[in-house]
């Protein structure tokens, strides 16, 4: 089995600022500050999410980070462009208060509006024992990021094998059952992250966390809003 060329390529070769009112000393930065080229999808400020509904803390559509993470994603970034490709976040830092939305919508179960897309083989009651939703995510520590691989020009998501937060175990990373395609663009995410120091959640095909981060044992709470931050 031949490998493509991209591929191959990247084979061989709680602080004072964490209120509702960010300060001066926020050690999130915006992604797009430091890597303008990353395409932003950010879905968990629209109703197109699992839950169905833009979700608490999410007031616009844009990508946080710690900066150690943001560089490393930019160096990614820059890898992949030599590719013709690009990175596209779904998610990035994510608010407590929107992992405490989560646990709320978890626990009525009549509210199933968005299984058929999200979750349809695995109970909603087991999405907790599954580990697709948990009481901290992290994160909400800034240095955790939901993303894919699309094509530069086109902007045309490589195949993945199934869509984002997608709670089955046909998007864990490894899975055998995913065609072949799938597995070699997951390889293919999987390899250009690790090799700018990021780990992969294993159950999670999209999901990566910088290995050296910065606030390991911190959840922040800060809500997403375009003025917190200086552009």
């Amino acid at each position: 089995m031949r490998l493509p060329s991209p591929l191959l390529a990247l084979l061989l070769t709680v602080p004072a600022w964490a209120q509702d009112d960010a300060s001066d000393d926020m050690p999130l930065v915006p992604l797009a500050q430091v890597a303008p080229s990353i395409v932003q999808d950010v879905r968990y400020a629209t109703s197109e999410n699992f839950v169905g509904t833009r979700i608490d803390g999410y007031e616009a559509p844009s990508c946080w980070l710690t900066r150690p993470a943001a560089e490393a994603l930019a160096a990614a970034q820059a890898e992949a462009a030599a590719f013709g490709l690009t990175l596209v976040v779904f998610d990035c830092y994510r608010p407590q208060r929107a992992v405490d939305h989560f646990v709320r919508w978890a626990s009525v179960p009549a509210d199933t509006l968005m299984k058929a897309r999200y979750y349809p083989a695995v109970p909603k009651d087991s999405l907790f024992a599954y580990g697709y939703i948990a009481a901290r995510s992290g994160h909400s520590r800034g240095s955790t990021v939901d993303l894919t691989l699309a094509d530069a020009a086109t902007g045309q998501p490589l195949p993945m094998g199934t869509r984002y937060d997608f709670f089955d175990a046909l998007a864990h990373t490894e899975n055998p059952e995913a065609n072949t395609e799938a597995r070699r663009n997951r390889l293919l995410l999987r390899t250009l992250l690790d090799r700018h120091g990021f780990r992969n959640y294993a159950r999670e095909w999209w999901h990566f966390t910088l290995r050296d981060e910065p606030f390991p044992d911190t959840f922040f709470d800060v809500p997403i809003r375009e003025s917190t931050v200086n552009d």
